[in-house]
């Protein structure tokens, strides 16, 4: 029957709508996605406007379904591929000329909701408008890095990325490192992901990387380098063992018994051992050092074990992306994004070699008794320092430095910092001149935890804005908008007894909130990633938020023992107007999937907007703040918000109470439960309607109360030492 042809199509969808990470951003969002089949529904094409193909990478297949494809499409409708290596001219290979000029590649990393890069490769006679459009298309309503490659095996992500992973194994093979050593040298500590190496290739699939090696080694037959794209004798044989990864249960890595502790694979018997952390001196003193270029320097010089096999790594990997100019791309720029946006890399090959000194690395290079490219040659005999320098790179095809071309609506704070200066800094947070009348507070404290300078700040930030500018943004550059309140001085205040301290700076703070809530200019927060607590509730009392796709909000505070007290609790209430739904939000301390799911949760407004590309959130905030200034009212402190009063309380704390019969909450939890009842009822009394500051008042003295407890100073305490919340 015609489900069954559609079972596939189904299975899909339904393991993409339980991912972890999730593949959706809402669970409604699954919603939009229609499972069909080749037989039934390829008629269906005529509607589309673009069709991307994404069947197995074996040319004949694409061939055949494009084939059908092109009998039923539109002629003006978008025809991409999603291949990851076969060249586009081999598939588009006879087709009429009109279809050849719709045809392009649009190479997706995966999970294409996490990784930044797409790479566009034009066909043979691509026509430029379609190539423009579906880059600016998937920049700005994708929020994807657009890397423009030639039509070349693997492209550039995958070639290079192929090359990185097949030196990694060869260098471990041919000097004998465990794979806990090489997971320790290729992670975090040289600007990777944690994944690192042998993770990632568990995660991918050893079936998949295998193949794309092979495939590559096949297709480039004049590459000097390609016998590195060979797997190893023991690799194979995993192949044949079926160790694949995360998918057959064992790779590199599997989880043994029922506590599921990670073991590691001894590649030389084949067997697993329990993991043996890797411990290199150097390494550890490296950790230490804040600035990664400083921290490679260091590393590359050591004289060990570690900075051997680094220094060999990087030096081929060097090598092999100078000498792929220009036959995978005319420049070292594409090269870099493609390597930093598709595979999380903090640096490209070429900004790792300027990171490690140009010069001086050219240099070993040489004395290792390794010729240097010609391109290579050509810049030390010009007398260049870097492949790049204030907005420039070095054109290793021409031999000069060219500009970087402007990549409008996408800025970083870091450049405005360097051409306006900074209007007013302190530790905690800076004021920063953005341009088109709109003042930037940029927190940039550690983790951006906001203590009394932030908060501090807020009010300099809006005296100053009121006065000189039109608009204001909250943004910064840093990896998460704010996790919240600074703990540690909480905790330390509360151990201390110092509650005329702990209450001022919490009215302090919900002062600044009220005032962003009520500012004469319009206030637009641009949050992303994790915004917790306080952070949250800064974002909540702006005027407007845009917010990255990507942001993880909530109010957490639960999880160290007291509940929200910046307005959160207030904010909420006023919002959703319904008790118990915000005593679960809080109460859970639930964060948000996305941006999309915060809007479900009713931490963003309908009138809030979203950025699908981080990159161009401070230039889109910027213009959202911009474009609110002419009808900007600020109003005044509410009066009027409902709340429920005895018979709310008591529901409440029937919800909680249920939950401590069922084991699901500790004593403490009841406790803070009950708290966080009597604040969102609007404290003892009928229902009735109260104003925003008798609910602050409420809040204040349940946070101080909570903080005055041992269990929850022990929450602090534990939280600040693990990153890990206590249930006691």
């Amino acid at each position: 029957g015609e489900s069954d042809r559609n079972a596939a199509a189904k299975r899909g969808i339904e393991t993409a709508a339980n991912q972890n990470p999730r593949a959706f951003f809402t669970e409604t969002a699954t919603m939009l996605v229609t499972a069909g089949n080749f037989e039934d529904d390829l008629g269906r094409l005529a509607e589309s406007d673009w069709i991307i193909e994404a069947v197995t990478e074996n040319l004949g297949i694409k061939r055949n379904l494009w084939e059908r494809v092109g009998r039923v499409c539109r002629g003006d409708a978008i025809l991409a591929t999603n291949t990851s290596g076969i060249p586009l001219r081999l598939i588009s290979e006879g087709w009429p000329s009109e279809m050849r000029r719709q045809f392009l590649g649009t190479h997706f990393f995966n999970p294409p909701r996490y990784l930044h890069l797409v790479e566009v490769i034009p066909g043979a006679e691509t026509d430029p408008s379609v190539l423009d459009f579906v880059s600016h298309f998937c920049d700005v309503h994708l929020g994807k890095g657009v890397v423009r490659c030639k039509d070349t095996p693997n492209f550039i992500g995958n070639r290079i990325g192929s090359f990185f992973g097949s030196t990694v194994t060869k260098i471990m093979v041919e000097n004998d490192y465990t794979i806990e050593e090489v997971e320790a040298l290729t992670g975090p500590v040289i600007g990777l992901p944690n994944s690192a190496s042998f993770r990632l290739f568990d995660i991918i699939g050893l079936d998949i990387w295998i193949f794309v090696a092979k495939n590559l080694y096949d297709a480039v037959p004049d590459d000097p380098w390609r016998e590195r794209f060979l797997p190893p004798p023991f690799v194979t044989e995993m192949m044949n063992r079926r160790w694949l990864g995360e998918k057959t249960g064992q790779g590199f890595f599997k989880r043994v018994g029922p506590t599921r502790e990670i073991h590691a694979l001894d590649w030389k018997k084949l067997d697993y051992h329990p993991v043996q952390k890797a411990r290199f001196a150097s390494v550890e003193d490296a950790k230490q050092i804040q600035n990664l270029g400083q921290r490679l320097r260091t590393l590359v010089a050591a004289t060990d074990r570690a900075g051997a096999f680094l220094w060999a790594l990087f030096r081929d990997v060097f090598l092999y992306s100078a000498e792929r100019i220009p036959e995978i791309s005319d420049r070292i720029v594409e090269i870099d994004r493609a390597m930093r946006w598709g595979y999380a890399h903090t640096l490209g090959p070429f900004e790792l070699w300027d990171a490690l000194g140009f010069e001086a690395t050219a240099r070993r290079i040489e004395s290792d008794g390794r010729a240097l490219p010609e391109n290579v040659r050509g810049m030390l005999t010009a007398g260049a320092t870097a492949f790049y320098r204030n907005g420039e790179y070095f054109d290793l095809v021409a031999g000069e430095y060219k500009p970087l071309e402007p990549r409008p609506g996408i800025a970083l704070i870091a450049e405005f910092r360097k051409s306006n200066g900074v209007i007013e800094k302190n530790a905690g947070a800076s004021l920063v001149d953005i341009r088109d009348g709109v003042l930037c507070l940029e927190f940039h404290s550690k983790m951006n935890s906001l203590g009394e300078d932030a908060v501090g700040m807020m009010y300099s930030g809006l005296e100053r804005a009121a006065r000189d500018f039109r608009a204001m943004v909250i943004a910064n550059d840093g990896e998460n908008f704010s996790v919240g309140a600074n703990l540690m001085l909480v905790l330390v205040a509360a151990q201390d007894g110092d509650w005329e301290e702990l209450d001022l700076a919490v009215r302090r703070f919900q002062g600044a909130a009220m005032a962003l809530k009520y500012a004469p200019i319009p206030v637009v927060a641009a949050p992303f990633a994790r915004v917790l607590g306080g952070g949250c509730e800064i974002a909540m009392h702006c005027t407007r938020m845009q917010a990255a796709a990507e942001t993880y909000m909530g109010l957490v505070e639960v999880g160290v023992g007291v509940i929200p007290a910046g307005g959160g609790c207030k904010e909420l209430i006023a919002r959703l107007k319904d008790p118990r739904r915000v005593f679960e939000l809080i109460g859970m301390a639930r964060v948000s999937t996305s941006a999309e799911d915060a809007r479900d949760m009713g931490l963003l407004h309908k009138a809030d907007r979203i950025s699908m590309n981080r990159e161009r959130l401070l230039c889109d905030a910027r213009a959202f703040a911009v474009s609110l200034v002419a009808h900007h009212a600020p109003g005044a402190p509410r009066t009027d918000i409902k709340v429920s009063g005895d018979a709310g309380f008591a529901a409440m704390k029937l919800g909680a109470w249920l939950m401590r019969q069922g084991e699901y909450i500790s004593d403490h939890d009841m406790l803070i439960g009950e708290k966080l009842a009597h604040v969102l009822s609007g404290g003892r009394g009928p229902e009735r309607q109260v104003s925003e500051q008798h609910l602050l008042d409420l809040e204040r003295e349940a946070f101080l109360s909570l903080c005055g407890t041992t269990k929850t100073q022990e929450r602090m305490a534990h939280m600040l030492k693990t990153g890990k919340p206590l249930r006691n």
